[in-house]
């Protein structure tokens, strides 16, 4: 009997180790999307018309271009595990899962995802600005997003107040330094000053889906996944190879099929951001990337 008892011994000893490891795993941890805004594979260097350091790029079509100011509303984030399963990151509250890339921030270009649930993931999904069941700039339901998108180095809102601006870019073109202006969002059509008679127009809001280099494991790990932003698809994108003109241009009008209608970079019409969105942001069937992709995922 005695020596039963210490056959058995080194057994009753491994399933109570084996027991306490699993229940010490975690069963949650927290993901890092660092996003990182380039011109092809150089990292964006912001800077003024005249700047030595700015990062300067040229488009397909041969035009110069730089920016100034650089930012984008990243919302709606869902996280695909490998077995199948979206996992949704507080996808109807923007206070919590949305969030404003800003270039000129730094702190901004790393959002945490918390108490994501354990397991491997191998895509995300996320919206390129905010849906339109939720695109009201409404202060009392969102007041940490509506004061962020607001701030006055930020001002990713709409002027007239019908949503928010989902992408802003500014800078300069050509070797003239042409200033460049160019906004998305999607749009109202309504009697002006009348919320109530507001319906949807155009759609800028585009989703995106990323698969993962290598599968994200949460758990003891807290991944950081690196998602790439290149702006070189601006003008020389999947969907449209565009140049910038004058917006004093006479040819310039709502003819989408019109060859010398490419962008106007100041007060380009919707049918113009449109050609914008749908580089940033792919064109939703054939395009569901648009300027992004994942580089890098590290456990």
């Amino acid at each position: 009997m005695k020596t039963r008892l210490i056959y058995f011994l080194p057994s009753i000893v491994s399933l109570i180790l084996a027991s306490c490891g699993k229940d010490n795993d975690p069963v949650a941890n927290n993901i890092t999307l660092h996003f990182n805004n380039t011109f092809k594979n150089t990292t964006i260097v912001l800077g003024g018309a005249a700047s030595a350091t700015a990062t300067v790029n040229t488009s397909a079509k041969g035009q110069i271009h730089h920016f100034s100011e650089l930012k984008y509303v990243i919302s709606n984030i869902r996280l695909v595990k490998v077995e199948g399963g979206e996992i949704p990151y507080n996808i109807n509250d923007l206070d919590k899962g949305a969030t404003v890339v800003n270039q000129s921030k730094p702190q901004t270009l790393d959002y945490v995802l918390s108490n994501i649930p354990a397991g491997e993931y191998k895509q995300i999904k996320f919206g390129l600005g905010v849906r339109a069941d939720l695109n009201t700039l409404d202060q009392v339901r969102f007041p940490i997003f509506y004061t962020e998108a607001g701030a006055n180095d930020t001002k990713m809102m709409w002027e007239w107040g019908a949503g928010y601006r989902f992408t802003k870019i500014e800078g300069f073109y050509d070797v003239d330094h042409k200033q460049m202006s160019i906004h998305t969002g999607s749009t109202v059509v309504g009697t002006n000053g009348d919320p109530d008679s507001y319906t949807q127009g155009v759609d800028a809001y585009r989703d995106i889906t990323l698969s993962f280099p290598s599968h994200a494991v949460v758990g003891k790990n807290s991944p950081r996944i690196t998602i790439n932003a290149d702006f070189d698809k601006l003008l020389s994108g999947k969907s449209h190879t565009l140049s910038l003109k004058s917006g004093n241009d006479p040819n310039q009008h709502e003819d989408p099929n019109a060859t010398y209608n490419d962008a106007t970079p100041n007060t380009h019409t919707a049918v113009q951001m449109l050609r914008f969105v749908d580089n940033l942001g792919g064109n939703g069937s054939s395009d569901i990337s648009g300027m992004f992709s994942v580089t890098d995922v590290k456990n």
